[in-house]
C-alpha cells in the first residue's frame, strides 16, 4: 500500500472517529444548572392543545422523552437537562427545548400561551414549559 493512501485512510478513520465521539460525547458535557421540562395538568381539559397520540409504536416515547418523563413523575418535572459548553451539545443531542419547540410548531395558535404550549395526552391537557428552579 503506498503511503500517500495509508494517509488518507488513516485521515478518514480520524475524521469517523471524530464524528462518533460528537455524537456520544454531548450527553457528558453538560454544564450549568439543570433545564427541566414541566408538564403541569390543568383544570380544564378542554381547550386547545397540542394532540399527542401514543399510539405510533413507540415513536412518540423516544421522541418526547423529556414529556414523558415529566407526565409520569411525582413532581411533574423531566429528568434534568444541562447545556453543553460552547453550544455544542445543543447541535448533537436532544433537549427539552426541542419538544418544546415541536409542540410549538404543530399546536394550533390558541395552545401556545407565552412560554409554555397545551399538550393533550390520554385526555389529559397538560400546561408544558421549560423551567430552571
Amino acid at each position: 500500500m503506498r503511503p500517500v493512501t495509508r494517509t488518507f485512510l488513516a485521515a478518514i478513520l480520524v475524521v469517523l472517529v471524530a464524528l462518533l465521539a460528537l455524537g456520544a460525547l454531548p450527553s457528558y458535557l453538560g454544564s450549568g444548572d439543570p433545564y427541566y421540562l414541566e408538564a403541569t395538568p390543568t383544570a380544564e381539559s378542554e381547550g386547545p392543545a397540542y394532540e399527542l397520540n401514543a399510539t405510533d409504536g413507540g415513536v412518540a416515547e423516544q421522541r418526547f422523552q423529556y414529556f414523558f418523563s415529566a407526565t409520569e413523575a411525582d413532581d411533574g418535572r423531566s429528568e434534568p437537562y444541562r447545556r453543553g459548553a460552547f453550544g455544542l451539545k445543543e447541535d448533537f443531542a436532544h433537549s427539552p427545548f426541542d419538544e418544546l419547540a415541536t409542540f410549538r410548531e404543530f399546536a394550533p395558535r390558541d395552545a401556545v400561551d407565552g412560554d409554555a404550549v397545551f399538550v393533550r395526552y390520554n385526555d389529559t391537557r397538560y400546561r408544558v414549559t421549560v423551567v430552571q428552579p
